[in-house]
Parts: structure tokens; C-alpha cells; sequence
């Protein structure tokens, strides 16, 4: 275990040596692929796919007065997630899944380790298991989270969740239109019907941009600009 203490994170937090954990650090804090420029601070985040918190945590310390939601299926990276973001009284961490629907799923590994674990139907068809699962938890739909964390909007929606989101964009018309924001990172080499799930589903942002893995759309009406300078690394 290796703790991190840097000048622009208020808290240590803490790296599984060795794991895939190095390489979320240098994608959130190296090359800084969740900076954008912002009109207002956001009052809401959730951070689907939280992993182990680091994401929640660049979000929080960014932004100190948002509500972050860090949702997080797998065991191992939920226990850490939790350690890492328990000095944040505004990061919520929340055991579970980005789903279609309120049923519980199933997490898989499909061999690329603590970054790439996969949900799957807990009681689909052969055609659809990707692999043997290694837990059961509760899949949620958008909504629901709403709904249990009483937001009203969400003006940053943040998803790497694996593949799922082929199943969470399929009809997103209860909620679509309550988020300002979306980043996403898009995994068709994954699971074929990510991306064309994705942009039948999100019409009617206004822009959009690539940054590293991710896709940001945006609201002009939002808080969440195009950002004007390359992202930099904080020493």
C-alpha cells in the first residue's frame, strides 16, 4: 500500500502496490482528464465507476461544495474507495451498479484486473455472460439514485463503468433531461453496442469534446464549458 500526499489534495490517499491503481493516478492527477472549465462551481456529481475513489476525490477537492455520489460494484475497490474518501463529509460512497433497471447484477472479471470488472444479467442467457461472476449487488437505474440521494439534477454525471453503458443510455428518457453534463468513457472494444447505445440515447446537448478516454457532452445552460487550455499537471 503506498500513500499519496500531494499539495493539491487536502487528505493522503492510498495506491494498491502493485495494481492498475498507478494508472488511474496518472490518468486522473498526471494527465488530469476530468479538468473543464466551469461558469459556476457544480452542485451535484455523481461519479459512476468510482473505482477506488480517486476521481471523487480530483472532484472534491475542485470543488469542496458539490455533492458527490461515488458508486462502486466490486468489493475490493469499494473497501478502498471508502478509505479513501472517508475525510470528505461530501463524498457519499455507495456500493452498487449502473444498471437499466433496479435488479441486482453480477460483477465479472473479464481478466483485466482491479480497473476492468464488468456487470452482467445476475439471471441473463448464456449469450449474454461475459464470465463467471464473482459477487452479486444491487444494479440501480439513474433515477433511483436520484431519488435515494434527493437530487433534483445532477449537473456532472461521470460513468467508466465497463460495457454497462450500452444497458444504462438503451432509454434514458426519465432522466436524461435532469443532467447538464455528461463524461463518459466508451467501451465498444468491450462490449459491441456501447456506442451507437450512447449517441441514440444522449440528443439534445449542445457540445461536445474528446478528452483522453472520455466523451464530454454538455448544456450550454450548465455549469460545464469546453476547457480553453490543455489540462497541465500539478506538481
Amino acid at each position: 500500500m503506498l500513500e499519496m500526499n500531494r499539495r493539491d489534495v487536502e487528505f493522503p490517499f492510498y495506491l494498491r502496490i502493485p495494481s492498475f491503481d498507478v494508472v488511474t493516478f496518472e490518468h486522473v492527477f498526471l494527465r488530469q482528464e476530468y479538468r473543464f472549465d466551469a461558469k459556476t462551481s457544480p452542485r451535484t456529481i455523481v461519479d459512476a465507476g468510482a473505482n477506488i475513489g480517486l476521481s471523487s476525490i480530483y472532484f472534491s477537492n475542485r470543488f469542496p461544495g458539490a455533492k458527490i455520489i461515488a458508486i462502486e460494484p466490486e468489493d475490493g475497490n469499494f473497501e478502498m474507495l471508502k478509505r479513501n474518501t472517508m475525510p470528505y463529509d461530501n463524498i457519499i460512497a455507495v456500493q452498487g451498479a449502473l444498471w437499466h433497471e433496479d435488479e441486482s447484477v453480477q460483477v465479472v472479471d473479464p481478466g483485466l484486473g482491479e480497473w476492468g470488472f464488468m456487470t452482467q444479467q445476475a439471471h441473463g442467457g448464456v449469450e449474454e455472460r461475459v464470465s463467471m461472476p464473482l459477487q452479486e449487488v444491487r444494479g440501480m437505474t439513474v433515477s433511483t439514485v436520484m431519488k435515494e440521494q434527493e437530487l433534483e439534477r445532477i449537473d456532472i454525471l461521470k460513468m467508466n463503468i465497463e460495457g454497462a453503458e450500452r444497458e444504462v443510455f438503451s432509454d434514458p428518457s426519465s432522466w436524461l433531461g435532469k443532467v447538464d453534463a455528461l463524461i463518459v468513457e466508451l467501451h465498444e472494444w468491450m462490449k459491441s453496442g456501447c456506442n451507437r447505445s450512447f449517441y441514440c440515447g444522449t440528443q439534445g446537448f449542445d457540445d461536445e469534446w474528446l478528452y483522453g478516454f472520455n466523451v464530454y457532452l454538455t448544456r450550454r445552460a450548465g455549469c460545464v464549458t469546453r476547457p480553453s487550455l490543455p489540462p497541465r499537471s500539478p506538481s
